[in-house]
């Protein structure tokens, strides 16, 4: 089945340009420079998924023109991946109450989100114009959900010690805030047309890959196709690209990619 991934963002969690930052990138004129925090649309027969709820989601839907949308999946609880929820309210409406929208998560992720959205899953005295969502947390780490005809494969990924979520979905993968790869993963990843993979900085982080390490990785898991997101302001678009193999890219915020899922 055909399917498009559309890079809602493509920055890191303070987004680009960075705030306070006159930095050549931060300035740049080239659209490719600016970076809303990170999330992905993936779009196959009718049906719309998300992966991650960023902070900027509401300009990101609008920018767009997003007006559907099916199903979410979390990569873990932080701010820039989660805090866009409430924005989901009124592209869930459509949703009966008895049967509102699947939002899929590992234990650790769904409770920082029913905590920080608790007026949203509360069961007594819910709020009135609540989003229309119900948490799924599937048991294990290496969990597949069919979501319209579609397998999404959980990828078992580090950021720094705490364990998280990229996404296998047919032959293209979703992996953001990565420093390693347990060795589990990489049997998961092979076979890829399209990777998908965060490199923050050419400097060394504590929990977030590299450009280099980035590149590392890409080289190992062999997919036809890379392209790298989750970029800080280090990274200046057309620099980077210049540097890399044809077959590694840099994401930009607004970028479809086809595939077949």
């Amino acid at each position: 089945m055909q399917a498009e991934i559309t890079v809602l963002g493509s920055g890191t969690s303070m987004g680009v340009p960075t705030l306070g930052c006159n930095c050549h990138v931060c300035t740049s004129t080239d659209p490719r420079n600016k970076r809303t925090r990170p999330s992905i649309q993936i779009s196959y027969g009718g049906h719309d998924v998300l992966i991650d709820t960023s902070v900027d989601f509401r300009a990101q839907a609008l920018r767009e023109k997003l007006t559907q949308i099916d199903a979410v999946l979390y990569t873990h609880g932080h701010a820039d991946h989660i805090l866009g929820l409430d924005d989901l309210r009124p592209l869930t409406f459509r949703f009966p109450v008895t049967d509102p929208m699947p939002l899929y998560a590992d234990t650790a992720t769904a409770a920082t989100i029913e905590r920080i959205f608790e007026y949203t899953f509360r069961k007594e005295n819910p709020y009135p114009t609540r989003a229309r969502v119900k948490m799924v947390v599937p048991e294990g780490t290496q969990w597949t959900v069919d979501l319209f005809g579609a397998k999404f494969q959980r990828i078992p990924v580090m950021h720094g010690d705490l364990a998280i979520a990229g996404y296998r979905f047919g032959h293209a993968a979703y992996i953001t805030d990565l420093s390693t790869l347990p060795d589990e993963s990489f049997a998961l990843l092979q076979g890829l047309d399209v990777l998908i993979l965060n490199a923050l900085r050419r400097e060394h982080h504590p929990t977030h890959s590299n450009l280099a390490n980035s590149i590392a990785l890409v080289e190992e898991l062999k997919p036809r196709r890379a392209w790298f997101t989750h970029m800080a302001h280090e990274l200046m678009h057309e620099e980077v690209e210049a540097e890399l193999p044809p077959y590694i890219r840099l994401l930009y915020d607004g970028l479809r990619i086809a595939f077949e899922i």
